[in-house]
């Protein structure tokens, strides 16, 4: 598979070493250098350094030609714009976004990406540990704070 992701802080180095080593084409744009060293000395991945909102920094990291994209940058705002950018001028479909608010993740859920919401994935993996119960998947996770939302109006 080839990936691209952007945002090389822990998340995102995280992901392309992983992706790296089980055989999978990543590239990774980062407008900074210095957070690339979290890629070792050997970056096992194509770097592109620029800024993800520019599309020519999208051109140059290929994206045309990307099987998936992952922005995981520590702004909401920024990953969700890319996000859109990368399937609206280049096509890509599969996508996903690390996205701090919850109830912005959760609006573009429903336009079909793939959003992760750090905070509501790990309190509920807590509150499952603290109280005994089996680790769930990630969508239900992901869905606590609409359903806390809801309880809270009521």
């Amino acid at each position: 598979m080839k990936i691209a992701i952007m945002g090389c802080g822990r998340t995102g180095s995280i992901l392309a070493l992983l992706m790296s080593q089980a055989g999978h084409e990543v590239t990774m744009i980062e407008r900074s250098p210095d957070a690339l060293q979290r890629l070792g000395k050997q970056p096992p991945c194509r770097i592109v350094l620029g800024d993800g909102l520019d599309e020519d920094t999208l051109r140059e990291a290929e994206l045309e030609t990307m099987d998936a994209f992952v922005a995981c940058t520590s702004g909401d705002n920024t990953n969700l714009m890319v996000v859109q950018m990368a399937r609206e001028l280049f096509g890509v479909q599969r996508l996903a976004a690390k996205v701090n608010d919850p109830v912005r993740a959760e609006a573009y859920r429903q336009y079909g990406i793939f959003t992760l919401t750090s905070g509501s994935i790990l309190a509920g993996y807590l509150r499952d540990w603290l109280t005994g119960q089996s680790p769930r998947c990630v969508e239900e996770y992901n869905q606590l704070y609409p359903e806390l939302n809801l309880l809270l109006q009521d």
